[in-house]
């Protein structure tokens, strides 16, 4: 038997016709083309790294609610967050320089779950204690204790990128597939996108090994309810 030669239009008509044909039923043909990293994703990956931010943005501002979880380093020290938020405060707890304490806040109305001590500067302490004490709203520390609860607030000072944002590889958190914002090449932080479903940030890690966060349960529910009476201490916070 001898082969019969094919022209090179022959041939390369019966390549493209071979892989239009296999490529119904199989994925990742080699020399068939490469697989569209964007196939079965919200398409945020396709946009420019301005346009993703803009969009990450706008989807973490519209969310009902998220939970932060955030291990860091502020100047050497430890600054742990764990908070979940929706529109009306939030809740969780803060470890700031050693001392750990709960945080509720409902509207206006913000509690502590803690040693009394614990307000003192120096303090020194990280165990909570069993009573809640309410936040005056003359308290120096109200102002800061509420901007721990307030998801818009946070969530701007903790997803803040330093540098020009620039478009980086992609990656998964949690199995959710990714798209990256990396500011000043890496060195002012690095974003995750989430590429699947609405586009939230999932994921930053700070520059500097300065620690990273995430942010999950977008959307689920977040229910707040005032302590009851005899979670509360006889006292408000002040001064």
């Amino acid at each position: 038997m001898f082969a019969i030669p094919l022209g090179r239009a022959r041939r390369t008509a019966l390549v493209g016709a071979m892989c239009a044909g296999l490529a119904a039923g199989l994925t990742g043909l080699t020399g068939c083309g490469k697989e569209d990293p964007d196939a079965g994703t919200n398409g945020v990956g396709k946009l420019s790294a301005t346009k993703i931010q803009s969009q990450a943005s706008a989807a973490a501002k519209a969310a009902d609610s998220v939970q932060v979880s955030a291990d860091l380093v502020v100047k050497g020290e430890p600054y742990r967050i764990k908070m979940r938020l929706n529109g009306e405060g939030g809740t969780g707890e803060i470890t700031d320089g050693g001392v750990t304490f709960r945080l509720l806040r409902i509207g206006e109305d913000v509690f502590m779950q803690a040693d009394a001590s614990q307000l003192e500067e120096g303090g020194g302490k990280d165990k909570l204690s069993a009573k809640y004490v309410q936040v005056a709203p003359g308290d120096p520390k109200y102002k800061r204790f509420v901007s721990y609860t307030d998801k818009d607030e946070l969530l701007g000072m903790l997803l803040d990128l330093h540098g020009k944002v620039t478009k980086g590889g992609r990656d998964t958190v949690d199995s959710v597939r990714t798209v990256q914002l990396a500011a000043s090449n890496g060195n002012g932080g690095t974003l995750d996108v989430s590429l699947e479903g609405k586009p939230y940030p999932l994921r930053l890690v700070r520059a500097g090994n300065a620690g990273s966060l995430t942010l999950t349960d977008w959307g689920k529910s977040v229910p707040l309810k005032p302590p009851a009476k005899d979670e509360m201490a006889d006292l408000e916070v002040s001064g």
